[in-house]
């Protein structure tokens, strides 16, 4: 295991927290569909800029991509846009937040999937670090909203619980999908590879939901063209997030990075406490010292 994985997978969890926080902007003015494209579209460019400076850096030429790399780079676009439309209907339905918080369980499944399918063994104490931390998350969706337990075990059943859970499937496949998609190329080292990969999916990605948007909803392409400044921001961080979930992907098993990634709620609290001075309530303390006890448990596995 590369040791390249762990800072790639906090500077993930920043990024992505720090992106969520400036698609606020982007609400009034775009469409979800829209918000969506915006990754894609505006990150594309700047993917193409990290892979072609480190390419430079290295004196590595462009990979071959053969059959089994385009499979894996064309599953995992597929599957990550997937679960973001899974993600999405989940808000259409009664209890959306209980939902939302099943989606996070993407950890738990992407462990599941490699263990019986690739093979990948991890320790006993990752495995707890990895409970942990999805039922940290779990407390801070669902804690201080209302909803009771036997309303959970209820939701279980209901459309939502059902998006919510499949969000969270196709996210771990979206994963696994690009770790098998950068153990492909050769003649390039492991970040080479992971950013290059990012390339190609972004490309489909961008390809795909341009032409939904074109064919679908072109006042859409014309609001994402218009708001350029901020979408451009947001596409920045985007890249750089998912170029960090990459290489972290590249280096180790998709549920440590996942795991550890999730330090990403405690960025996003943090920034509502000390900027916005939105008050912490206890459950969001409880839920922050699962969260961070579980990375602590998956990164004490390690070594």
């Amino acid at each position: 295991m590369n040791p390249i994985w762990l800072p790639a997978s906090l500077f993930g969890g920043l990024f992505q927290a720090w992106r969520t926080a400036l698609q606020q902007r982007l609400r009034a003015e775009l469409s979800v569909s829209g918000a969506g494209l915006v990754r894609y579209l505006y990150g594309l460019p700047f993917a193409l800029a990290f892979a072609a400076i480190w390419l430079a850096i290295r004196h590595e030429a462009v990979p071959a991509f053969g059959a089994a790399f385009a499979g894996f780079a064309l599953a995992g676009a597929i599957t990550q846009m997937a679960g973001t439309i899974l993600l999405i209907m989940a808000f259409g339905h009664r209890g959306f937040v209980v939902g939302t918080a099943f989606s996070k369980t993407e950890a738990v499944q992407a462990a599941l999937v490699t263990a019986i399918f690739l093979g990948e063994r991890l320790p006993l104490l990752a495995w707890i670090g990895i409970v942990a931390g999805v039922a940290g998350v779990l407390v801070l969706a669902l804690a201080g909203r209302g909803v009771s337990k036997r309303e959970i075990w209820r939701a279980l059943g209901q459309p939502a619980a059902l998006c919510g859970l499949g969000a969270g499937s196709m996210f771990a496949l979206a994963a696994i999908a690009v770790k098998l998609a950068t153990a492909e190329l050769e003649n390039v080292d492991l970040i080479g590879s992971a950013l290059v990969t990012l390339v190609v999916v972004m490309a489909i990605q961008t390809g795909l939901h341009m032409l939904w948007v074109a064919l679908r909803d072109r006042d859409t392409l014309r609001a994402v063209f218009r708001t350029w400044r901020n979408s451009s921001q947001v596409g920045l961080l985007s890249a750089l997030g998912s170029a960090c979930w990459y290489i972290g992907f590249a280096a180790a098993p998709a549920a440590l990075v996942r795991i550890v990634g999730q330090v990403e709620v405690v960025f996003t609290i943090g920034f509502a406490h000390f900027y916005l001075r939105e008050p912490v309530r206890w459950h969001e303390i409880f839920g922050l010292l699962l969260v961070v006890g579980g990375v602590v448990m998956a990164l004490l596995a390690t070594f």
